[in-house]
């Protein structure tokens, strides 16, 4: 086995697949984070008139279709006010995608990229596996679970920091960077030529204040989003990346046909109505999709997905109450020092008191309760042992009884 090949494994996805072997009535998962409601209604219909018509589906440019990358594009003007060309877009399979070709053909062997600790676990353990130096930045509740300029400037007195990557709403906490440290972490990249890696894929799941893209204060600024979470998409494995580097872009398009070819063609065709206008018009069906996608175009200039704000905004309302639910349920089953999101869908709790080896008293509340939660060491090495990962991205009902279930435990 390559040294590469030793990455560690993504805990979550271990606890998953216990929890899936376990009797699905009585399981709740509150382990992953992907939404329990289904893709928007239009996408699902747009997928379905994509495959009743006669194109092949085959591969798209690398890059992805160019209607949807100018959709997109157009999304920064309406949501950020931020002019961003169709040519800087990539799209990619799902956010994983994007992550190994922006690492890639943004670090080399043997750099330092800081990177928010307790965070997401893929970041490192693909910077690892690319034979990048992962600079972790011990974040608590004293910061809001983010970093800050000072950590950063603290980390460089060890060496060169070649990349930073923020996540804002973050996981495993949710918490949201202000305004104000936002630019000021920018700022700091730009005075030290650090390149900035932004993930915004819980942009749109905002429960207080807002969340800002790092483009609003740094031009050059390497944007990482997804339709998995906000659009409910997982499965359809469809992402982007935002790079205003020419140089930059045209390496991450190279390692795209490389890597990947293309992202899924279906997947993208559902996001992009204008690729209807290039379907045989063979049935009523498809007829009617088309007049509605034609009529319909409204925010985010009417891609499929960005074209179901009504029925996503639902999803954040259930967002809100699961997250009261767990708040004020978790106290009662003894979770007392619990992260406060204010977006994306996760509650940090702190459960030293209980036990300390957090993958332990996962499994032990998975054999005893059938709850599924995720362990505190997938996010942070050295202290995740200390807390677990509670995702509310489901169900409400399966909120209030996982809090039963708990609390009885």
């Amino acid at each position: 086995m390559s040294e590469r090949g030793r990455t560690r494994a993504f805990l979550v996805m271990e606890v998953m697949r216990e929890a899936l072997a376990k009797d699905p009535k009585e399981t709740i998962h509150l382990e992953v984070g992907q939404p329990s409601s289904p893709a928007p209604r239009k996408v699902r219909e747009a997928a379905s008139a994509a495959l009743q018509g006669e194109e092949k589906l085959g591969y798209t440019e690398a890059a992805g279709v160019r209607e949807l990358r100018e959709k997109i594009a157009g999304h920064y003007k309406t949501s950020y006010g931020v002019e961003v060309d169709a040519g800087s877009v990539l799209v990619t399979t799902g956010s994983s995608g994007a992550f190994i070709v922006a690492f890639t053909g943004a670090f080399d062997h043997g750099d330092r990229v800081a990177m928010a600790s307790p965070g997401y676990p893929c970041y490192r353990n693909i910077l690892e596996a690319l034979g990048v130096e992962v600079v972790e930045l011990p974040v608590g509740e004293e910061t809001n679970w983010q970093p800050t300029r000072a950590m950063l400037e603290e980390a460089m007195k060890g060496g060169k920091i070649h990349g930073l990557i923020l996540a804002s709403p973050s996981n495993p906490t949710g918490t949201i960077l202000r305004s104000s440290e936002m630019q000021d972490l920018c700022s700091c990249c730009s005075t030290h030529g650090i390149r900035l890696i932004s993930d915004e894929i819980y942009h749109g799941i905002i429960m207080e204040g807002r969340a800002d893209s790092a483009l609003q204060f740094k031009k050059d600024a390497v944007i990482i989003n997804s339709f998995s979470k906000y659009y409910s998409m997982t499965g359809w494995r469809l992402g982007w990346i935002v790079c205003q580097d020419p140089q930059l872009a045209q390496s991450f398009e190279n390692l795209l046909q490389n890597f990947f070819i293309s992202a899924p063609t279906l997947s993208q065709l559902a996001g992009d109505p204008s690729s209807l206008l290039r379907l045989p018009l063979t049935d009523l069906l498809l007829t009617r999709l088309l007049l509605l996608f034609l009529v319909s175009s409204t925010l985010f200039a009417g891609i499929a997905a960005f074209d179901c704000i009504d029925e996503l905004e639902q999803h954040v309302e259930r967002y809100k109450k699961n997250r009261e639910v767990l708040l004020n349920g978790l106290p009662k089953a003894g979770f007392h020092e619990l992260s406060r999101p204010q977006g994306a869908f996760y509650i940090y709790a702190h459960v030293k008191h209980i036990c300390k080896d957090s993958m332990e008293l996962a499994k032990k509340i998975l054999a005893d309760c059938s709850v599924a939660v995720t362990p505190g060491l997938d996010f942070d090495l050295s202290r995740g042992g200390e807390f677990i990962r509670f995702s509310f991205a489901g169900a409400t009902q399966d909120m209030e009884r996982a809090c039963e279930k708990l609390q009885r435990w």
